[in-house]
């Protein structure tokens, strides 16, 4: 059974959320695992707003197999359902935008952005979906969101917030129903909790940060604590503020911040709370109201620490060059100085940033000489000398700089390196306590993300089992293995790929024959690479390699590989999102490993390359990330579109060997949107850095979706021949070439010379067809089979596809549909049992057959008789066979 459910004293994000988690999950039960606030239970029971929802007391826990958590993460705020986590086979789905935390549950899937709802993540997922909503629905999840982002003025209110409200307004959201259930008039129990809050607000200075608690006590519960509290800061106008209510035998905890230096979700933990750093709440029990306050504020002087900015910590001055720099001299510098980094300026102003690493790379590649404009850094993030400490590391941490400059304005002010933030966070440390206080004690989920309950989702149960068995084998030869590249990047998208890669920390080929003797499967090694494939019985295939790091001797050569570890092994691909790995043994089976932001990547569908001279060592990978950005919806990064230029420009790509571009080529004409990505390629200027006169425009265009619509129709008839379908798009781009132009562009594409032989006598044919089909005066479906019959279905399909008149497509699909189905009825024997002698004459009888049928003049068995006997009616003269005509043949000569 699948449930979906929220936090205890659920509010409208939490409401909204289920509903809308409730169209992805149509088979789900919804849940309340607590209490609502009282706006909630009455816009339920005012709309009667069709919301089924199960009743808590009675229900069978035990019955869950998919528990769907929205709005929360954390164990503590989902009551009873609590107990069944971690229980074998329940598999945990968790939608939230709370930030993440080391004790937050871990989900077999976790959607987790940070926007100011909730609502605001699944409504994204509805309309990517193209699933509707109602006018209720869009009213409900409209609730959810300006009531979570206070009317989207909140301070952790995103462009997504703002977008997904748009669209609750186009299905027909009414403003006025969410206006009257967030702005309600405050009951009278209220107006007399919110006066004794104002009465007892108590400014506390904690470590120079300012901030109001207020504290009350009540017989009867009164409800929305939350919403009181948001009015009293601002009437307060108070940046920090707590509210402690005592009521129902409990103290009720909310606090709201607006400070940075005031984490009230992590504060309210050691109460057993949760929330935002801006906003959360706890229920405790068993402690007095004056027992509360004193605690936190003990809790606050431990947790506030003075605010420090960027420009506190940073080095300045920093020495820099002017971008007119060349390679050669920043590296002078660089050595000079002991430097890793070296900002660019131009006027005065922070352009780029240049690494050691990158500027060794392009003097060994014999790029000294180029201005450092062309191989720096133009993205790099920056903040300003009065960002706070937790924005710069933030950065630092989840981007791994080792440099991030303090830009005032747009002039380089400063600049912090890991050292300086290590230095301060060891500073920092001495200062903190040692031990973490009782509450916080609690046993806290691993902080390493883990995708195994994903592999187990989303793989087949036999691709299972090979992982699995591969971790064991690693654990009994005392080595590491890993699943990586594309299998990791789809599986975190959902995509389905079962190329499954391996990459050994140890000797690659010796793991490979261990494995395969496990497997039964055939090993085919290459020692130059240490890379092994292991060819199972049933011929599906695994590819093993040694974690290896690889150098270029110069651009755009093979690399020269030498034995690394997992980390240099990622750092040598070609994008973040493929440079994901899998850990496969047994105690970290399914743990991630992300060096290089590839997971965030992911998610902003952003091509990252992960070292600037990328595009120098392998100029391919353009082409690659063309296919990339078109498959994955993604888009290049401005840098990488920088550096795809600078490769373009240094003409690169002329010294690739062409069988290198003819791989990428090939494999751009497989894709399933093949003009998309062209088109890609030629906006970044490859097409002719390929080959001078590989120029597309309009009618390349309009022929490549008429290609694309023919391999299509050609699929849904189900025909006996197969095409390849690159080589359809292949032809289809050559022939409208000259023919000089043609072969020379296939020659420097360099296909391997069987290929390249296919290619160009197919090139050949097509132009030959196209030829004879415009001549004809008519279209004979008999003379257009005779044409045809010999052609390879690629040809026929690129035919097809370049002509334009649709009475010749006509024909042509005629014919493919026609070939191999239709059949004269007499055979063989019945020829032989008419009398006629076996030989030559067959051949011409059948085919004579076949083409009278295909142009509709005879229909039955007795009409081929009449035909055979009225047309050879010589080779039945007195019982013998004698000579009879051949049948007609084309001027061409053509059958």
């Amino acid at each position: 059974m699948e449930l979906i459910s929220t936090h205890i004293h659920a509010d409208f994000d939490a409401l909204a959320s289920m509903v809308a988690a409730a169209k992805l999950y149509p088979k789900a039960r919804l849940l309340f695992p607590g209490s609502q606030e009282r706006n909630v239970r009455e816009f339920l029971r005012e709309t009667k707003f069709p919301l089924r929802v199960e009743r808590l007391r009675g229900f069978s826990l035990d019955a869950i197999t998919r528990l769907v958590l929205v709005d929360v993460k954390r164990g503590t705020r989902i009551g009873p359902l609590k107990e069944i986590l971690g229980r074998p086979g329940l598999e945990v789905h968790v939608y939230d935008h709370h930030p993440v935390h080391p004790k937050d549950i871990a989900g077999s899937l976790e959607v987790l952005r940070e926007v100011g709802a909730t609502t605001t993540i699944l409504l994204g997922i509805l309309r990517e979906q193209e699933v509707a909503l109602t006018q209720q629905e869009a009213t409900l999840l409209a609730l959810g969101i300006y009531e979570e982002t206070g009317f989207l003025t909140f301070t952790n209110t995103t462009e997504a917030d703002f977008q997904a409200a748009a669209h609750c307004l186009s299905c027909g959201a009414n403003l006025a129903l969410v206006s009257d259930f967030i702005r309600r008039e405050l009951t009278a129990e209220q107006v007399g909790l919110l006066n004794e809050l104002i009465r007892s607000a108590e400014t506390h200075t904690v470590n120079g940060v300012a901030m109001v608690i207020s504290t009350a006590s009540l017989e009867r519960y009164v409800g929305d604590l939350a919403m009181l509290t948001h009015k009293l800061r601002d009437m307060e106008n108070s940046n920090v503020l707590f509210t402690l209510v005592r009521m129902d035998n409990r103290v009720h905890l909310v606090a709201r911040s607006r400070l940075e230096a005031v984490d009230v979700g992590r504060i309210v933990e050691a109460f057993g709370g949760g929330g935002h750093a801006t906003a959360a709440s706890a229920t405790i029990k068993d402690l007095t109201l004056f027992q509360v306050k004193e605690r936190l504020l003990h809790i606050l002087r431990e947790a506030v620490r003075p605010l420090k900015r960027a420009q506190d910590i940073m080095t300045a001055p920093v020495k820099a060059i002017p971008e007119r720099f060349t390679i050669r001299g920043a590296a002078e510098i660089m050595n000079r100085f002991n430097l890793a980094y070296l900002p660019v300026i131009r006027r005065g102003e922070m352009i780029g940033l240049l690494t050691r690493e990158v500027a060794d790379k392009a003097i060994f590649h014999g790029l000294g000489d180029a201005a450092v404009h062309d191989y720096m850094i133009g993205e790099f993030p920056r903040v300003a000398p009065d960002a706070p400490l937790s924005e710069v590391q933030r950065l630092m941490v989840e981007r791994s700089l080792g440099f991030l400059p303090v830009v005032k304005g747009e002039r380089l002010h400063g600049a912090i390196t890991r050292a300086d933030l290590l230095r301060h966070t060891y500073e920092d440390l001495l200062t903190r306590p040692t031990f973490a206080t009782a509450d916080d004690r609690e046993l806290a989920g691993p902080s390493v993300r883990t995708v195994a309950s994903l592999l187990a989702n989303q793989l087949p149960p036999r691709v299972q089992s090979l992982l699995r068995l591969a971790g064991t084998v690693a654990d009994e030869a005392g080595t590491r293995v890993y699943t990586v590249g594309g299998f990791v990047r789809d599986l975190l998208l959902r995509h389905e790929n079962l190329d499954v890669d391996l990459v050994v920390e140890g000797d690659g080929i010796a793991y490979a024959e261990r494995l395969g003797a496990r497997l039964s499967a055939k090993v085919t090694s290459h020692p130059k690479f240490g890379t092994a494939v292991l060819t199972l019985p049933d011929g599906f295939k695994v590819d093993v390699a040694t974690a290896r790091t690889e150098y270029y001797e110069y651009p755009a050569a093979l690399p020269t590989v030498e034995h690394s570890s997992i980390k240099m092994d990622l750092y040598r691909r070609d994008f973040t999102v493929n440079a994901l790995a899998v850990c496969l043994n047994g105690e970290r089976y399914g743990e991630l490993l992300d060096f290089f932001g590839g997971q965030q990547d992911l998610r902003d569908r952003t091509l990252r390359i992960i070292q600037n001279l990328s595009f120098v060592e392998d100029p391919t990978r353009i082409l690659r990330a063309a296919r990339f950005e078109v498959r994955f919806g993604m888009h290049l990064s401005k840098h990488a579109e920088q550096l795809t230029a600078n490769a373009v420009q240094m003409g690169l790509l002329d010294k690739v060997a062409g069988i290198r571009i003819f791989t990428e080529f090939s494999m751009i004409l497989q894709e399933t949107r093949p003009w998309a990505i062209l088109a890609r390629v030629n906006a970044l200027g490859v097409l002719t850095a390929i080959h001078p006169r590989l120029v597309i425009g309009g009618t390349t265009e309009r022929r490549f979706q008429r290609a694309a619509e023919v391999l299509t129709w050609h699929e849904l008839q189900y025909l006996a021949e197969k095409p390849v379908p690159w080589r359809v798009y292949l032809l289809v781009l050559l022939e409208e070439r000259p023919g000089t132009e043609a072969r020379a562009i296939l020659r420097r594409l360099s296909p391997p010379p069987k290929t390249a032989d296919t290619i160009g006598r197919g090139l050949v044919q097509l132009r030959a067809l196209a030829k004879s089909l415009l001549r004809a005066r008519g279209v004979v479906p008999s003379r257009v089979y005779r044409w045809l019959a010999d052609a390879p279905v690629e040809v026929v399909l690129a035919l097809m596809a370049v002509m334009v008149r649709p009475e010749l497509r006509k024909a042509i699909g005629d014919f493919l549909s026609a070939k191999g189905r239709v059949r004269p009825f007499l055979r063989g024997d019945d020829l032989r049992a008419l009398g006629i002698r076996p030989g030559p004459i067959y051949r011409d009888i059948l085919y004579s057959l076949l083409y009278a049928r295909l142009d509709g003049h005879i229909q039955s068995r007795d009409d081929e008789l009449r035909f055979v006997r009225r047309r050879f009616a010589r080779v039945f003269v007195a019982g013998k066979e004698a000579s009879a005509p051949p049948p007609a043949r084309p001027a061409d000569g053509r059958r």
